[in-house]
């Protein structure tokens, strides 16, 4: 499945595509993609179980551009790979996660209104994240 450039980069033309519902969907589908590929899948477009509305060099040019304009900083990398391959993000209740939970909303909060702009990310009604409450 081929798609258009616009601006460096790739809108997939599939009408089945639909948007991730949130930037993390988007940062952990990123991870498993380029781990699957350091193990030697071959990434092709429109080739998955899903249709989704990027590739995931789509999701690194836009790192790219936010590291470049120093937007994210190599913390930010690191916290995103580490919890990135663990599947989970930091829990801010833990105090040895306090440091990397705050990297992670503040990298997250840098993707989302990218992502939401590119149609990546369905765009959040504005309703905060419900936190649990004991």
């Amino acid at each position: 499945m081929r798609g258009k450039k616009t601006h460096a980069f790739t809108v997939i033309d599939n009408p089945n595509a639909e948007p991730f519902s949130c930037v993390e969907e988007v940062w952990f589908w990123f991870i498993q993609a380029n781990e699957a590929k350091n193990e030697g899948a071959r990434i092709t477009a429109g080739a998955g179980l899903f249709a989704r509305p990027c590739e995931p060099l789509d999701i690194l040019k836009i790192l790219d551009g936010l590291y470049r304009n120093r937007v994210l900083k190599r913390d930010h990398f690191l916290v995103l790979r580490h919890y990135g391959r663990r599947m989970l993000a930091p829990d801010p209740r833990r105090i040895k996660e306090v440091r990397a939970a705050k990297l992670w909303a503040e990298a997250i909060a840098a993707l989302e209104p990218v992502m939401v702009r590119k149609g990546l990310v369905q765009k959040q009604l504005g309703l905060p994240y419900m936190e649990v409450v004991e």
